[in-house]
């Protein structure tokens, strides 16, 4: 009697709910999945849009705000040469590059045996991280905000590291200067190039895309003096 009973009961569940428990299941991870893509948006893509759009309009004489320049992707390559003879410090670069940027990092390899170096054909020597989107937003906020004022003796971010298509690189030669990086566990210096891949079509564009948003160019006395005049 109790075993009619019980296929009956999940029968009812079931037709109540008016899915199976599988599809329940799909259903509910796309939900949380969705919540989570809804959430709190960076603050700094609230100040492109609120402030560094409508800025940039009016100095450029933009006719569509789809004309702005904007930032696409942020790419951060650490290289570890020293990996060809000890693997485990590729680890501990792979280990901090991914509490930095909270993402998984991907390995990268040698393209071509170069015999001076020790080094064979496709063999792991650095790690690498592409953000977009919110992410990419999140980390440029806490590498303004954050990191760079722990840099000694700052003084700036260089400017003259534009390639020509509105692209900047900047380097790092220490990774201590971002908090989710603790120095009691460090057990070797890492340096990191990151780049800021933009849309803008000139330098001087990417220039003032990043000035808007907050990052600490150099201030050199040729500026100054041109202002003041």
């Amino acid at each position: 009697m109790t075993k009619e009973k019980e296929p009956q009961k999940e029968k009812a569940v079931k037709e109540k709910a008016g899915k199976t428990p599988k599809e329940a299941g799909e259903s509910k991870g796309k939900k949380e999945a969705g919540a989570q893509e809804k959430g709190v948006p960076a603050r700094l893509f609230e100040l492109y849009l609120k402030s560094v759009v409508p800025s940039l309009m009016k100095k450029y004489q933009y006719k569509s705000a789809m004309q702005v320049p904007r930032i696409e992707k942020i790419s951060i390559n650490i290289g570890v040469g020293d990996a060809t003879q000890d693997p485990k410090l590729l680890d501990v670069s792979v280990h901090e590059l991914e509490a930095v940027t909270g993402q998984k990092a991907a390995i990268t390899k040698s393209k071509k045996a170069i015999s001076n170096f020790k080094l064979r054909e496709n063999l792991p020597i650095g790690c690498r991280v592409t953000l977009r989107r919110a992410k990419m937003y999140e980390f440029l906020d806490r590498l303004i905000s954050v990191a760079l004022p722990r840099v000694r003796d700052f003084r700036g971010v260089p400017d003259k590291s534009f390639d020509g298509h509105g692209n900047y690189t900047l380097g790092i030669k220490e990774q201590i200067i971002f908090p989710e990086i603790d120095v009691d566990k460090i057990t070797r210096i890492n340096g990191m190039d990151i780049t800021f891949v933009t849309t803008a079509a000139t330098d001087a564009e990417a220039y003032d895309l990043l000035k808007e948003l907050g990052m600490p160019f150099i201030k050199r006395q040729e500026v100054i003096q041109t202002a003041q005049q």
